[in-house]
C-alpha cells in the first residue's frame, strides 16, 4: 500500500513539475522585431483610407499561437483632432498590402490617446499593421496629422514596444482630387495647374475611362475649378471631348495630355491638347505619321475660357499654323504654360522630326492667340518640357531626357529660333525620366524664386520633392527641399502660385490626382 502511495505521490510532483515548466515556458516573453513610422505622404481629405502610421512586426520562427488583441496610438501633435472623423487598423501579412488588408479594429472616438481592440493571429515572418484616417471634407489645408504607435499587447498578456526607428514628421493634408474610378473614370492622369488673375484655381487632366494606357483610347480633358485656394473644388467638367469624328467611336478620337496657360493681359485661360485619330490599339506615340490632316497625323487643338473657367469654347485646331509635314507628331508641354512680361503667350511643346527623333521645344503667341508660331528645338531625345521667363527676359526650358538620369535645361532669347545649354542642364535635377513642373515666382521678401517637382530618383518615380532655387536655377540647395510623397507613383505634376505666401502642387497617385498646398516657409 505504502510503494502505491508512493508511485502515486511521485506522479503528481512530476505532473506539477511539468505543468510549472509549460506555465513559465508560456509566461516567456518572446523577442518580436516592431517597427512603427509615419510615412511621408499627405493625409487626404475625400478618402476613406490613408496610411498614417505603417508596423512591421517580424515574429521569429520558433514562436507560436500569438495574437494581437490591442493597440495604442498617441496623436500628440495632431493641429486640430476634429479634422478626423474615423481611424481605423488594417493587417496583412508577408507583404504591406494597404489597400487590400483585412481590418483589426476601429474608432470614432478621436483623442490624443487611442486605444483600439481586435483579434489577429500572428504568422512567422513579417505581419503588417497600419493606422489609417478619413477626414472631413474640407479642411485646413495648413493643418498637420501627427500619430505615434506606443505599444501592441498580445493574448498573451505580453506588451511590445517598438524598435527605435527614423524620426517621426507629422504628414500634411491634402486633397484627393479625382480617384480611381471616381465618375466611371479609371484612370486621372497628366495634371495642368493654373491660379486665374481672379485667383481661382484650374486644375486641367486626363479622363482615362477604361485603363491607364496612353493614347490611343477613350480619353477626354476633364478640368477641376476651386475659389478657395484648393480647399473646396467644384464638380468636374469635361471641355474637351472629340466625340465620334470622322464615324470613329470614342476610343479612336481620344484627346489629352493638357497643358494649361492663362492669358495675364485678357484673363483668358487657354488649353492645349493633343488629338489622336484612329489607328485603335495602338500607342499615338508611335502611330502618328507626317502629313497635316487628323487622318495622317495627331492635331493639336487648343480651348479657351473667356468667363474664369465657367465656360469653354468649342476646339480650335491650330496644327496647320505650327506642324510641319514631315514632323511624325506635334503636341504641347504638357503641364502649363506662361505669359512672358511683354504680353507674349507661350506653352513647351514636343515634336519628332522625320527621323522620328524628339525635341522639345515651344508654341508661341505674339497677338493673344490668334495666331501661333514654333521654335527649334532644343535638344535630340527630350520631350515633356516646362518653361519659365528669366530675370533677363529669357526663356528657359527644363526638359524630360530620354537619356535618363537628369533633366536638360536649355535657354533662348529669341522666342527659341537658337538654343544654348544652360549651365545646370544634365547635372543639377535628377529624374528617372519622367515629366517635371517648374515655375517662376516673385515673393515679396526673397526675390525672384525658381520651383521645381518631381521624382527625387534617378531610376523610379518616387520621393515627390519640391526644390527651390535662389540663383535662377543654377543651383537647388538641399536645404531649400521639401519630399512630399515617398511611395512609388505616376509621377507627372504642375504647380501654381496661390498667393504670396503659398504655392499649390497637383501631382500624380496611382491612377489618381493629390493637391497639395505648401506654406513657403516650410522651405525656407
Amino acid at each position: 500500500m505504502k510503494k502505491q502511495v508512493s508511485l502515486f505521490t511521485a506522479y503528481c510532483i512530476i505532473a506539477i513539475v511539468l505543468l510549472s515548466c509549460a506555465e513559465k515556458k508560456d509566461s516567456q516573453q518572446v523577442n518580436i522585431s516592431y517597427e512603427a513610422n509615419q510615412p511621408v505622404r499627405p493625409v487626404l481629405t475625400l478618402k476613406d483610407k490613408n496610411k498614417v502610421v505603417q508596423i512591421k512586426l517580424n515574429v521569429p520562427n520558433e514562436a507560436s499561437n500569438l495574437t494581437v488583441t490591442s493597440m495604442d496610438f498617441s496623436l500628440e501633435g495632431t493641429t486640430n483632432l476634429k479634422d478626423i472623423t474615423d481611424i481605423e487598423i488594417f493587417s496583412s501579412f508577408m507583404e504591406p498590402r494597404f489597400e487590400t488588408g483585412t481590418k483589426f479594429g476601429t474608432s470614432k472616438q478621436i483623442s490624443y490617446k487611442i486605444k483600439i481592440d481586435g483579434h489577429q493571429p500572428l504568422q512567422t515572418g513579417d505581419n503588417y499593421f497600419w493606422l489609417s484616417m478619413a477626414l472631413q471634407d474640407s479642411v485646413n489645408l495648413s493643418n498637420k496629422i501627427s500619430a505615434k504607435s506606443i505599444s501592441i499587447t498580445l493574448a498573451n498578456g505580453q506588451v511590445l514596444k517598438p524598435n527605435k526607428d527614423r524620426q517621426q514628421t507629422a504628414q500634411r493634408i491634402g486633397v484627393a482630387l479625382r480617384q480611381h474610378n471616381q465618375d466611371n473614370v479609371d484612370t486621372y492622369r497628366i495634371p495642368g495647374l493654373v491660379t486665374t488673375n481672379k485667383g481661382t484655381l484650374i486644375a486641367v487632366y486626363d479622363n482615362r475611362y477604361n485603363g491607364s494606357v496612353d493614347l490611343q483610347a477613350d480619353v477626354d480633358v476633364g478640368m477641376s475649378r476651386s475659389t478657395d485656394g484648393g480647399t473646396t473644388w467644384e464638380p468636374m467638367q469635361v471641355i474637351m471631348d472629340m466625340g465620334e469624328y470622322g464615324g470613329k467611336p470614342q476610343d479612336e478620337n481620344g484627346i489629352g495630355d493638357p497643358s494649361i496657360l492663362v492669358d495675364r493681359n485678357t484673363g483668358t485661360i487657354w488649353v492645349a491638347a493633343v488629338w489622336a485619330h484612329g489607328h485603335p490599339g495602338k500607342r499615338n506615340w508611335h502611330a502618328s505619321k507626317p502629313g497635316m490632316t487628323p487622318e495622317e497625323t495627331s492635331q493639336f487643338v487648343l480651348v479657351k475660357s473667356e468667363d474664369d473657367g465657367l465656360t469653354w469654347s468649342p476646339p480650335i485646331n491650330i496644327t496647320s499654323q505650327i506642324k510641319k509635314p514631315e514632323w511624325q507628331l506635334l503636341l504641347q508641354g504638357p503641364g502649363k504654360g506662361i505669359t512672358m512680361k511683354d504680353g507674349t503667350l507661350v506653352f513647351p511643346a514636343q515634336f519628332k522630326d522625320k527621323d522620328r527623333m524628339p525635341h522639345s521645344t515651344i508654341i508661341y503667341s505674339k497677338d493673344a492667340g490668334r495666331s501661333w508660331k514654333i521654335g527649334t528645338g532644343a535638344r535630340s531625345n527630350t520631350t515633356e518640357a516646362q518653361v519659365v521667363q528669366l530675370d533677363d527676359e529669357s526663356l528657359m526650358i527644363n526638359m524630360r531626357d530620354n537619356r535618363g538620369g537628369s533633366r536638360a535645361v536649355a535657354i533662348t532669347k529669341d522666342l527659341g529660333k537658337t538654343w544654348e545649354d544652360h549651365i545646370s542642364s544634365r547635372s543639377a535635377l535628377i529624374e528617372p525620366v519622367c515629366m517635371a513642373s517648374l515655375i517662376s515666382f516673385n515673393h515679396s521678401d526673397k526675390g525672384k524664386l525658381l520651383f521645381f517637382f518631381n521624382p527625387n530618383n534617378k531610376r523610379y518615380r518616387k520621393n515627390m520633392t519640391l526644390k527651390t532655387s535662389f540663383d535662377q536655377g543654377i543651383t537647388w540647395p538641399v536645404n531649400n527641399q521639401l519630399e512630399l510623397f515617398e511611395d512609388s507613383c505616376y509621377g507627372y505634376s504642375c504647380m501654381t502660385v496661390i498667393d504670396d505666401n503659398h504655392i499649390g502642387i497637383l501631382y500624380e497617385g496611382k491612377k489618381e490626382l493629390y493637391f497639395e498646398k505648401v506654406n513657403l516657409n516650410e522651405l525656407f
